[in-house]
């Protein structure tokens, strides 16, 4: 794949309006500390609105303001009791709070490639880590290959349960079609696509590397800070509809026989 096909076409994204606005209010309602309290309270018990204002210690018409913003954002609801007629119990909505932490945008991708510049470390450890954690194959490439993957990148991956003996750098110009994603984990990767193609849409993990000057450590630092921008962008990556799931292959940095 040449650098100037990254310019073509961008990951497909669908990103509801409505998911924005609603994690909005659900933070607004939020910010607040005395309605933060209400609502870490109602975690653990339900509460009548006589009980709250005695725990919190504020009058009635302050308590009604703030039960009324976090009922209006769906995070509370009041119950009849079912032994004093005239009282209500508070408690909060089921899944209420599930809104901020769903993914706002989803990805639709047949195959992701990481980016870095030899492709000799960090693209190769970002691929391995995401087919094993994900449907959706990746592979990985450099802007500049190095001859070999690096040692200490075999041996971090190794430490973790994933297979990097097989693995090669190879370049940009070799990767056959055009990703639907493409991740850079190199800043020099990321500033020289940024050049090369600045229509094209990819994300970008500012991820230091491990082989300057690094030792084991270091490549376990790499790992680490990988692993978990992979597990925070996994969710939000979907095949599409059509596409036929990949065989699993665990631990390996590309999604075919081939090494990267």
């Amino acid at each position: 794949m040449k650098v100037e096909q990254l310019a073509r076409g961008s990951a497909a994204a669908e990103r509801s309006d409505i998911g924005l606005a609603r994690r909005a209010t659900i933070h607004a309602a939020l910010a607040d500390p005395h309605r933060l309290a209400i609502v870490d309270e109602l975690a653990l018990s339900d509460r009548s609105p006589s009980e709250l204002r005695t725990q919190l210690q504020i009058g009635s018409n302050l308590l009604a303001h703030h039960l009324d913003t976090l009922e209006g954002a769906g995070l509370v609801e009041r119950l009849g009791s079912s032994g004093d007629r005239r009282r209500k119990y508070l408690r909060l909505v089921p899944d209420g709070l599930a809104a901020i932490w769903s993914p706002v945008e989803i990805v639709s991708a047949r195959r992701l490639l990481f980016v870095c510049t030899a492709n000799s470390a960090r693209s190769q450890l970002a691929a391995a880590l995401w087919n094993d954690r994900h449907e959706v194959p990746a592979e990985s490439a450099g802007t500049k290959p190095a001859p070999r993957v690096h040692s200490e990148a075999v041996r971090a991956a190794e430490r973790t349960g994933l297979d990097l003996t097989r693995a090669r750098p190879r370049s940009l110009d070799d990767v056959v079609g055009e990703p639907d994603l493409v991740i850079t984990v190199c800043d020099r990767a990321h500033e020289h696509l940024r050049r090369a193609a600045p229509a094209r849409s990819h994300l970008h993990w500012s991820i230091p590397d491990p082989a300057d000057g690094g030792g084991p450590s270091a490549f376990d630092d790499a790992l680490l800070r990988l692993s978990a921008r992979v597990e925070t962008l996994a969710p939000r990556v979907a095949r599409p509809p059509t596409a036929r799931p990949r065989p699993t292959t665990r631990g390996t940095s590309q999604g075919t026989s081939q090494g990267t």
